[in-house]
Parts: structure tokens; sequence; C-alpha cells
């Protein structure tokens, strides 16, 4: 009986805590999947990819997957690089895109972050996704 009881109890505590862990998004909120995605913009050890080269990355592989809307912002980033094992710094593009069908965006996320690899011999791309709340 006790055993049961502690059971129960635990089930409850536990269960309240997951309901903490993912709140209502409210009347006007709508739950969605965001990607962020975060460009490497040198080329070596020099600025290679330049705002016009972006703009027709963007133009060419990102709007035609994404026409309904996206955000880019400007920022620097830094990261240690493996080989020589110094600290890199450079300046980057975050591209924010809500996600209205996670399982036919999230390949389509990918094929971009392979396409800036591949055009400008990046090693990577770093994609993150999260859960949000969003509202137009």
């Amino acid at each position: 009986m006790r055993k049961g009881l502690m059971l129960l109890a635990m089930t409850t505590a536990l269960s309240g805590c997951a309901a903490l862990g993912s709140p209502g998004c409210g009347p006007d909120g709508q739950p969605e999947m965001v990607a962020e995605v975060v460009f490497g913009r040198n080329i070596g050890d020099s600025l290679g990819v330049s705002e016009a080269d972006w703009n027709r990355f963007l133009e060419e592989e990102v709007t035609p997957r994404f026409p309904d809307g996206l955000t880019v912002m400007n920022a620097s980033g830094q990261w240690r690089d493996s080989e020589r094992g110094t600290v890199v710094q450079e300046p980057s593009k975050v591209l924010v895109l809500v996600l209205g069908d996670e399982i036919m965006d999230r390949p389509r996320v990918r094929e971009i972050a392979d396409a800036y690899k591949r055009r400008f011999q990046q090693q990577s791309v770093l994609t993150m996704m999260r859960p949000a709340c969003v509202s137009f």
C-alpha cells in the first residue's frame, strides 16, 4: 500500500514538472518549431562571403525554400579551430525560420546549410531547432 501511494505521489509530482516545462502559448500564440541557422562568413582567414554573395545565396537558396518569410541578423561568432587550437572570430549571418510544416521544412533547412557549405567552402554551419510560441 505504501509503495502504491509513493508511486502515485511521484508520478503526480513528475507530471507537474513536465507541465511546467511546456507552457501554453496563450490565446494569440501558436506552438511552432523555429530554426536558427548560423553562417560564418570567413573563407580561410579572411572575409570571403561579401554582402553581395550573401544576398545572392539568400535569393537563390533560401527564399525559394521559404518564400513566406524569414529573418536575417548580422552577428559575430567565435569557435575553436581543432587543427590549430586557436580561437577564430568571424562575422556571421543568423537566419531565423518559423517551420510551419516541420516534417517538410526540416530537410529544407539542411539543404540550405549544405548548399552554403558547398558554395563557400565551409567546414560547418550551425543549426539549432527549438519550440516557440509564435503569433503574427
